[in-house]
């Protein structure tokens, strides 16, 4: 008798497991990305030695100036792709500084399943055999901010893996056509937070994209200078781009980010043939030019000797 209640019992479980797997909507798909709302992370290497966290250099002292740029998304940088520019100083006060503008001489690799921590370039302003010196005599102390701003092509690429393709909606079955979709973004500064699925009709379906900027940094298209009122980028649908018209507040394949936000809807140029009925994996992919600025403080200090 146990021997029988123990194989229903083991029946019931099996049963039920397969009822689980048994979801017209498939498996779960995993993220292709690591993910993450960075791109390019910047900092100065130390100056010197630190004060009281202000870095002091004597008016006698030669010091560097680098910039250590790591990349934490998930778009490779072109050698020449980045630029860091100083701002702050006067270069003309300091000698051994041959320019204020500087790019990467390589490619800086992304974050990959290969490089978890992505590649990262030095980006030296003092190159030469001494390092960075003040012209000036001083008394007591001058306490300059260095800033740098850092500007850089990066791409945002959105997967969305299982969008209904569906002519009649009366048919409930394999998918859903109006419904929030599953998204896989990679790593970079500029994000799609969320993407919605719906009718313009029979057999048009339509997708909106919801975009952030999640990095904190201005943002504007390839080739654009940067606005003071709001970001720019450029994107385009990478996955059948003759069956998508994609817009946003009217403007095809570009959108203006208000207060760091933009919506972008894709839509059927044609209706589907009638008994349309399947799912498939779509791609967009925003292309834009980011800037971060950073700063830090010196004290050059007199000389006692």
């Amino acid at each position: 008798m146990k021997k029988i209640i123990l194989g229903l019992v083991l029946i019931v479980v099996l049963f039920l497991a397969g009822c689980g797997d048994d979801d017209e909507g498939g498996a779960q798909v995993g993220s292709v990305f690591e993910g993450g709302s960075q791109g390019i992370v910047a900092s100065f290497e130390p100056f010197g030695i630190q004060e009281e966290g202000v870095y002091v250099i004597y008016d006698t002292e030669n010091f560097p100036i680098e910039v250590n740029v790591k990349n934490k998304g998930e778009e490779d940088i072109a050698a020449g792709d980045l630029v860091v520019k100083l701002k702050g100083i006067n270069l003309n006060d300091f000698e051994n500084i041959p320019a204020a503008i500087k790019s990467n001489e390589r490619m800086i690799e992304k974050v990959s399943e290969f490089n978890r921590e992505g590649g990262e370039e030095i980006i030296d302003f003092t190159p030469l055999s001494e390092a960075a010196k003040y012209k000036h005599s001083i008394t007591g102390f001058y306490q300059p901010d260095i800033f740098a701003t850092i500007e850089y092509k990066y791409k945002t690429r959105v997967i969305v893996p299982k969008v209904c393709f569906k002519e009649d909606l009366n048919d409930e079955s394999v998918c859903d056509v109006k419904e929030s979709k599953d998204v896989f973004v990679s790593g970079a500064p500029i994000l799609v937070k969320s993407v919605k699925e719906d009718s313009a009709g029979r057999g048009v379906m339509i997708l909106t994209f919801e975009i952030e900027n999640a990095g904190g940094g201005k943002v504007t298209k390839v080739g654009e200078a940067f606005d003071l009122r709001y970001g720019q980028l450029a994107f385009n649908m990478k996955t059948d781009p003759g069956m998508w018209e994609c817009r946003s507040a009217g403007k095809i394949n570009e959108a203006r980010l208000i207060d760091g936000k933009a919506t972008v809807i894709c839509r059927l140029k044609e209706a589907l043939p009638a008994g349309t009925l399947y799912t498939k994996q779509i791609e967009l992919e925003l292309s834009y030019v980011y800037r971060s600025v950073m700063s830090e403080s010196i004290r050059i200090k007199e000389s006692l000797s």
